[in-house]
């Protein structure tokens, strides 16, 4: 009798301790108002260039495995890296943010759009995402792109330009203990696009459709330099021949 006791006592510990255990393990996973969740979700991002030529746009899609419900009080920014065969215009910025199209900053300095790709450096620029009409768990963000002047080449006549990923980050007025499933690191950035508070954003991990997007730029041969310098030449001569003859036809010329 007495060994059956024990027996029964020692299975007991075991399996009040497991139950410990598992309830330790699922702690983080807890959303508060959603209940447990036995997994974090992903939040999926998929960026994709539109149109066609020298001029593009880039557009930023974020969707949340999970609704986003209890999230409204989240605001969610995106770090874009722009590399050196593309440029963004701030004049052109600067319009579409008065007729409240798109919410972008650049923050890069010394800045020169005029500037070929192997001139130029790296910018960086900030879009604030807004949430997308058709889908409640769904931020999207838009920004126009312009391809740069690069060299010409001696036998390819396309280059390539890559453009990865951005960062995210995500602040929200309140604490949601989902957002540990997401949060890797903190990055300080202003809290709104005309605000000159300094908030502390979570950048967040997120699982991207593409790698990165890859786009093909058309240049010009080395070989055919001569012969674009001569058509130039003589198409400049020729226009200002035509302007001085067309000037002393029909200007007026007073003494």
């Amino acid at each position: 009798v007495a060994v059956r006791v024990v027996a029964w006592l020692l299975l007991g510990a075991a399996g009040l301790t497991q139950t410990l255990a598992a309830n330790s393990s699922d702690a983080p996973f807890s959303a508060g108002k959603g209940g447990i969740r036995a997994t974090c979700s992903e939040i999926i991002l998929r960026q994709e260039v539109l149109k066609d030529g020298f001029h593009r746009d880039l557009l930023i899609k974020v969707k949340f495995g999970e609704s986003i419900e209890d999230l409204q009080t989240c605001r969610l920014l995106i770090k874009h890296y722009i590399p050196t065969g593309l440029f963004v215009d701030p004049y052109e910025l600067a319009s579409l943010r008065e007729r409240n199209i798109t919410e972008a900053v650049m923050i890069s300095e010394n800045f020169n759009i005029e500037a070929p790709n192997y001139l130029s450096k790296e910018s960086e620029i900030l879009i604030y995402a807004r949430q997308d009409a058709q889908c409640i768990d769904c931020f999207q963000a838009f920004l126009p792109v312009h391809y740069r002047y690069h060299r010409p080449h001696s036998k390819d006549e396309e280059t390539f330009i890559i453009v990865n990923n951005p960062d995210l980050l995500m602040y929200c007025d309140q604490e949601f203990p989902i957002l540990r499933c997401w949060a890797q690191s903190q990055v300080a950035a202003p809290c709104a696009l005309k605000s000159k508070d300094i908030c502390q954003w979570n950048n967040m991990k997120y699982k991207s459709i593409y790698k990165n997007v890859t786009l093909q730029v058309p240049v010009g041969l080395t070989i055919h330099t001569s012969l674009v310098c001569s058509v130039t030449l003589l198409i400049t001569i020729l226009c200002s021949t035509l302007i001085l003859v067309a000037v002393f036809k029909y200007g007026h010329f007073s003494l």
